[in-house]
């Protein structure tokens, strides 16, 4: 205490002419209409920056908790429009769908921790496993789309095998406006091809369909682990020789690996009972 004491002895001087400018300064603004003006608009201009600069310091620490708010909301918003696709039927369709079959896909959010592209098979890390409630053969997807499928699982974290994996493949339908008027389907096989992490082939598709560049590909009706609409990319390039049955078709895929962050894994309530149905009823190949 004393040591302060003495240094504002020292400084005394100083102290005394820094409180007598500040009265001038004061007595001069409140005694003159501009300086009064002046000085009121010129700290309300520097205490909206401070406020500005606080603001986005907030919104800036809070953005973490904010964006992990908003995939869990996505991930209920995607339940709900799976239902709703699921439940309505195509045009002219007789068949009503059962409401626990519309309703058999849940989401969970998870976030990818590791991943590889170019590689022939490539995977990704995702930080859920079984205490989470994920287990192998699990569908995953993304805001963008397709992402792959759950390999293999810890206690905390999953393997999942991508799209861009040599022996992965997705059933896929083009989906335009032709399409749809016809009331027809123009389903195929969603492959990688081991070259372009932005690119995957698709095969098995009539010729004759009335397809072109530039339509959307969505996994089918056909898929077990992905509900059926979910985008697989773009046709970019497609063609034909006059002795083939189908198109060589490159689609380029809405789903971007190299910057991937959070995706949704995909649990179908139904499928292992549907599996299992199928393959109690699978014909014994005879020897």
């Amino acid at each position: 205490m004393s040591q302060l004491l003495r240094l504002i002895f020292r400084i005394r001087n100083f102290l005394l002419f820094a409180i007598l400018e500040l009265v001038s300064f004061w007595l001069i603004v409140k005694n003159s209409y501009y300086w009064d003006v002046s000085f009121f608009n010129t700290s309300n201009y520097y205490a909206a920056k401070t406020l500005e600069a606080s603001n986005y310091i907030k919104s800036f620490v809070n953005l973490g908790k904010v964006n992990d708010q908003l995939v869990r909301e996505n991930a209920e918003l995607k339940k709900a429009m799976a239902a709703l696709s699921q439940l309505k039927a195509r045009e002219g369709d007789y068949y009503k769908v059962d409401s626990a079959f519309a309703t058999r896909f849940d989401f969970k959010v998870a976030k990818v921790v590791n991943s590889t592209v170019s590689l022939s098979k490539n995977y990704l890390t995702i930080d859920k496993g079984k205490l989470d409630g994920i287990e192998p053969g699990m569908g995953v997807i993304c805001p963008q789309g397709v992402v792959g499928q759950v390999m293999q699982c810890s206690d905390h974290f999953s393997r999942v095998y991508s799209i861009l994996h040599s022996e992965f493949n997705v059933s896929s339908e083009v989906n335009n406006q032709a399409l749809r008027s016809k009331n027809e389907k123009a389903l195929g096989i969603a492959k990688w091809g081991g070259l372009n992490p932005r690119v995957i082939d698709l095969t098995t598709i009539d010729r004759f369909k009335p397809i072109k560049k530039g339509d959307s590909v969505v996994t089918s009706e056909q898929n077990v682990i992905f509900p059926s609409g979910t985008m697989v990319g773009k046709i970019r390039k497609l063609g034909a020789k006059q002795d083939q049955a189908f198109f060589d078709i490159e689609v380029e895929l809405t789903t971007d690996f190299q910057n991937i962050s959070y995706v949704y894994v995909v649990n179908n309530k139904l499928k292992n009972e549907q599996e299992k149905l199928e393959e109690s009823t699978r014909p014994e190949i005879k020897k």
